[in-house]
């Protein structure tokens, strides 16, 4: 549309230009086969005269001399009808009124000018010419005599019209061809990137087998092509890592049944030694407490490897039982003899259907990473509604440092820069943390504004029955 307008202006001021030029052109020319004039002061009949001779059947003219000007009658136009560049009727008759201002004090300055209106409303050029008279010595001096004729430029004007309607036809027209050719442009080029992006959530969300059709060969076609390379390689190592990992958790487990039964045996020689250690001399006695000590922890280690290697094959199962609350809590505390060490805030009647294994197993874990790891007091305090318990464990340490939190149940993690002393596997939170999965519940960990680290275990007050269970 914009070319077309570019066009179109140029073109009319190309069109009004000439039909001006031939019309000043052909005024003057008739006008100068007037010359000599019949007299330097004319009267009525000579300025009919030069008004009649300055124009033809298509205009209109008056002559002026002193105040004196010619009658306002048109010249009538040809027989015949009308056509293009010939007006249907005679042409109005000039009248000195309609001469614009502005072109008569140029013509009364002898100078010859034009200029484009709008009368009775239709385009018209007026052309106003002052005569000379030449006199003996060649000089010319203005004569006085002032002609307007007034020439239609209603051809022009058709022939402007017609091209804008061909300017604005054919711009629409371009305007259509080139929406229609972006919208196959855009279709083609944004329908792949559509789809890559597409593929790329895919892969993002762990579907690994995400490809993209290639069609062609350009650019798009080759970073499509990249594209299922990258997500074939990718594939292909993410297989070789989960096969590897397979592997890893297949040899734990393995390997910690396989250490259960000479751990036994162990186990039994290390009780008997750790008896006769007191009976023992010295650095015998020291040895055989030492052997009784590491022979227990390498036990506990063996059995946290195959607990986590239970949750890693999907074989762990809850044994649900309606328990209490508050005497599942004061059994494991006493159990473990730290009924004195911790301050307890468990209301009684608080009955649930849980696995009352697992979910000592989590208390102990986290009573006793803060009774090991933290500052006294210790407490545990439970909080009950209609269909969840809300079990809390805080000390009163300096806390757990912000960089460590994010990894506090990652297995085999310790957080010894955060404690004063890190023992045991590393796994006994990321077992307690499964527990509680298992529940369908969750376990978390925060500091506390005015210090100390405090665990959460949130579970349901029936977990759910899993296949296997039994009343």
């Amino acid at each position: 549309m914009a070319v077309a307008g570019a066009m179109y202006l140029p073109a009319r001021t190309s069109i009004l230009e000439r039909a001006q030029d031939a019309a000043v052109r052909e005024t003057t020319s008739r006008l100068q086969a007037l010359f000599p004039l019949r007299t330097a002061t004319p009267g009525p009949r000579d300025l009919d005269m030069i008004a009649h001779a300055a124009t033809d059947h298509s205009g209109s003219a008056i002559a002026t001399y002193d105040g004196v000007r010619s009658r306002a009658a048109p010249v009538p136009g040809p027989p015949g009808p009308p056509g293009r560049g010939r007006p249907a009727t005679a042409p109005p008759a000039l009248t000195p009124q309609a001469v614009p201002k502005g072109l008569r004090h140029l013509v009364a300055r002898g100078e010859v000018g034009w200029q484009r209106v709008l009368w009775e409303g239709r385009p018209w050029l007026i052309i106003g010419v002052p005569l000379r008279i030449a006199e003996g010595d060649g000089q010319a001096r203005p004569s006085g005599i002032e002609v307007y004729v007034a020439r239609s430029l209603l051809s022009e004007q058709e022939s402007i019209d017609e091209l804008a309607m061909w300017a604005w036809s054919i711009g629409g027209a371009a305007l259509a061809f080139a929406v229609v050719l972006a919208l196959l442009a855009t279709r083609g080029v944004l329908g792949p990137v559509r789809e890559l992006g597409r593929a790329a959530r895919l892969l993002g969300q762990g579907e690994l087998r995400t490809r993209i059709a290639v069609h062609g060969s350009d650019e798009l076609a080759d970073v499509a092509r990249t594209f299922n390379d990258t997500a074939a390689e990718l594939e292909r190592h993410v297989e070789q890592l989960r096969a590897m990992e397979a592997d890893a958790r297949r040899f734990v487990a393995d390997v910690s049944h396989e250490l259960r039964t000479p751990l036994a045996t162990l186990a039994a020689v290390a009780d008997v030694l750790d008896e006769q250690a007191a009976e023992l001399p010295e650095p015998a006695g020291r040895a055989a407490r030492l052997v009784s000590q590491e022979t227990l922890s390498l036990t506990g280690l063996v059995n946290d490897l195959i607990e986590i290697s239970r949750f890693d094959s999907g074989v762990a199962a809850l044994a649900l039982n309606e328990i209490d609350m508050a005497e599942l809590v004061a059994a494991t505390l006493r159990t473990r003899g730290w009924s004195e060490q911790v301050r307890t805030e468990v209301p009684s009647g608080v009955t649930v259907r849980l696995d009352p294994r697992r979910v000592d197993v989590v208390l102990a874990n986290l009573v006793g990473n803060a009774l090991r790891h933290g500052e006294p007091p210790v407490s545990v305090r439970l909080s009950a509604d209609a269909d969840w318990i809300t079990v809390e464990v805080r000390d009163h340490g300096p806390g757990l440092d912000e960089a460590v939190l994010p990894h506090v149940f990652d297995r085999f993690y310790k957080a010894s820069a955060a404690r004063a002393r890190s023992e045991g596997s590393g796994l006994g939170l990321a077992i307690a943390r499964e527990n509680a999965r298992l529940h369908e519940g969750d376990l978390t960990v925060t500091n506390a504004p005015d210090g100390g680290a405090v665990f959460t275990l949130r579970l349901p007050r029936r977990a759910p029955e899993a296949d296997g269970d039994r009343e």
